[in-house]
């Protein structure tokens, strides 16, 4: 058996809310023994901890009724900034908003090439069909779930404008290699930063970036269960590029910088105040969230990494990892049958993706990318998420064990 595992910042954050801390252990499951019911994602706990400040911050909303704009989004806004280190940050509605809205900023011709993953979720997608334009997959990396940045350049053409890194699960894409190729081929990189927020980038040289500060724009979503969730949609771009900057607010806003007066064509995509306001206060304890699931993360690598037929997930060293999922693969496995008695014993379980992107329906294309179907056919993300207690983590550990052992 491991020692149990101390996190200093998970320590403190928790004794700031004069909890006790729960020393992370492997220890053999307790028959019968209490505990809560497992989730991929314990959202009630984590608000519980804050949840004085919460109500606070909403009820002040309330009682000023700026409900559209108020001072708390722009509040938040340089919050995020400050903690980004990224010259300006724009809220928006949503995270495909922000993916759309970036686009939309760079003005490029229909017919313009997206370079992006094949394994993926479809929000991108999404966007360039709505904008005409056409998105060209690339191949994932095995190890770390992300486009294979060593394929980018064997897919770019005469129409190629972009390239939409999705920094998947939790880690940033190998950003050095992306930005050579984009400014060897004068080419935007637009990130997709929704599931990696919090996590550094380590250039060859030493600098360090925050993921989605390092290409032209950045984006984010702030779903519930992202590592910096609100309570309903919301989402950000960020960019060092004041000109781009002023771009992206008037898109968010009618394509208008005075008030019914309309310059350029927009959408609607507004934080609305109240979502900021719970932001305002959940990004206090953001890089304390991380810790914790890297905790996890930490436990699941130690139970796991001997297991015959299960691979890890790879951590970079140019990349911190900010585990948004922990994803195994299980090459060979049946799948289905290892959530469905994970299930019975009460433990859920996601595959994040069961199908390529360009064998979905609406963006289906004829191609064949080996690693992202290899992928879709073998990954398994377990529970994740801050208030995890040992007596799950031990569960989810001891009965995934079992089942792999009789595949």
């Amino acid at each position: 058996m491991n020692e149990c595992l101390r996190i200093q910042g998970v320590t403190k954050f928790r004794e700031s809310f004069q909890m006790p801390f729960l020393a992370l252990s492997l220890l053999p499951v307790k028959t019968g023994a209490s505990m809560k019911t497992i989730q991929m994602v314990d959202l009630a706990s984590q608000t519980q901890r804050i949840r004085g400040e919460i109500d606070a911050a909403i009820s002040s909303v309330i009682s000023n009724t700026a409900f559209i704009n108020g001072p708390e989004v722009a509040n938040f806004a340089e919050s995020l900034k400050s903690y980004l280190g990224a010259e300006y940050v724009i809220p928006c509605a949503n995270g495909t908003d922000a993916l759309q809205i970036a686009l939309m900023a760079l003005e490029l011709p229909e017919g313009s090439e997206v370079i992006s993953a094949g394994f993926s979720y479809a929000a991108l997608a999404e966007v360039c069909a709505l904008l005409k334009l056409k998105l060209v997959f690339v191949d994932a990396d095995p190890d770390t779930f992300n486009i294979n940045a060593l394929e980018i350049e064997k897919h770019i053409g005469p129409n190629t404008r972009v390239i939409v890194p999705v920094h998947l699960f939790g880690q940033c894409s190998d950003m050095e290699t992306i930005m050579a190729i984009a400014e060897k081929h004068n080419l935007f990189v637009v990130e997709d930063n929704a599931q990696s927020i919090g996590a550094d980038y380590t250039f060859s040289d030493g600098r360090v970036q925050k993921s989605g500060t390092i290409g032209q724009i950045g984006t984010t979503s702030f779903f519930p269960s992202k590592n910096l969730g609100c309570f309903g949609d919301g989402g950000a771009l960020f960019t060092n590029s004041g000109k781009l900057a002023e771009k992206i607010k008037m898109i968010a806003n009618h394509g208008q910088k005075k008030k019914y007066h309309h310059e350029i064509i927009g959408v609607n995509s507004r934080l609305d105040t109240l979502q900021a306001a719970i932001l305002g206060v959940k990004i206090k304890y953001l890089d304390a969230y991380i810790a914790e699931r890297r905790a996890v993360a930490d436990q699941y690598d130690a139970a796991f990494s001997g297991l015959e037929g299960v691979l890890i997930p790879k951590r970079l060293n140019k990349s911190t990892h900010v585990f948004h999922q922990y994803t195994l693969q299980l090459p060979g496995m049946d799948i289905a049958s290892v959530r469905t008695a994970l299930a019975a014993a009460g433990i859920p379980s996601m595959v994040y993706y069961p199908l390529p992107l360009y064998r979905q329906e609406a963006y289906k294309q004829n191609i064949h990318l080996p690693v992202t179907e290899m992928l879709c056919s073998s990954v398994l993300s377990l529970p994740m998420g801050t208030d995890m207690d040992a007596a799950q983590i031990e569960t989810i550990i001891f009965e995934l064990t079992q089942i792999i052992k009789k595949q």
